[in-house]
């Protein structure tokens, strides 16, 4: 090693003795040293540069960012921050405006795809009328019974399923409630599809004129106007909904027949 160094040290004299130094001499007639700051502002490290690149003594190493033309303390190589020429191409990436523009406008599409698919749309409720009817008469108390089937069309316009929990339903007949029916239906409607909901609900009327109505042979128009309100819960994306709807439908409390219902 130490026959290495000697070698070195003489190579360095030469090419003194040639004219050619490394690094230019300062008006003082020394070399110029250069102090750097530790990363976590201790004491400055002096960086020395010698007229030789290749020289390094046993207590320093080669700095790794000079490409051997100075030297630091080998106990804070970790320490110091590293030097990059103000020229580096590192410190000009290019495309950055390219990288950047992409990767905002890849963001706006999927915000903006993403508020497509899961903005809230409209769920559509249409009663679609009386599916069966049945009817009894009580003569001592003058009351009928009616036991009806109505049909419920629900469509789901979302892009995602929506779950139908539950329907309430109410009859009423000249704006008295004469019957009441809660459904538990635990459906679930597929995104922009449709289904039937089937309720069955039993009323009871205490009128005179209907009863006469429905029981005398001589009237041969025996309808019944009733009014139907009903409530449908669904929940979709944590977030429970109610829908609230109304028909108005005549029953044939005679015959049986089924009439189209008025919306």
């Amino acid at each position: 090693m130490e026959k290495v160094l000697k070698w070195l040290r003489n190579l360095c004299s030469k090419k003194e003795r040639e004219g050619q130094s490394v690094l230019q001499k300062s008006s003082s007639g020394e070399d110029e040293a250069s102090y750097y700051g530790s990363i976590n502002g201790g004491d400055a490290a002096e960086v020395s540069c010698a007229p030789c690149a290749g020289v390094a003594n046993r207590g320093s190493v080669t700095c790794p960012t000079c490409q051997g033309t100075g030297r630091i303390p080998r106990e804070q190589e970790q320490q110091l921050v590293a030097l990059i020429p103000y020229g580096d191409q590192r410190l000009k990436p290019r495309r950055t405006k390219l990288y950047v523009s992409l990767t905002v406008a890849i963001c706006l599409l999927m915000t903006s795809l993403m508020m497509y698919f899961l903005f809230p749309r409209s769920i559509a409720v249409l009663p679609s009328g009386l599916n069966a009817s049945s009817i009894s008469f009580n003569n001592s108390t003058y009351s009928i019974t009616l036991n009806m089937t109505n049909t419920l069309n629900v469509t789901n316009n979302n892009f995602y399923t929506v779950h139908v929990a539950q329907l309430a339903i109410e009859v009423l007949h000249k704006a008295l409630v004469i019957g009441k029916n809660t459904v538990m239906t635990q459906l679930d409607i597929r995104p922009l599809n449709g289904a039937q909901i089937f309720y069955s609900v039993s009323s009871t009327i205490l009128d005179n004129n209907t009863y006469n109505i429905c029981t005398w042979s001589r009237i041969k128009v025996h309808n019944v106007l009733l009014h139907i309100q009903g409530t449908l819960t669904c929940s979709y994306l944590a977030h429970t909904e109610q829908l609230s709807f109304e028909n108005y439908q005549y029953v044939d409390c005679r015959d049986n027949v089924m009439l189209p219902g008025m919306s």
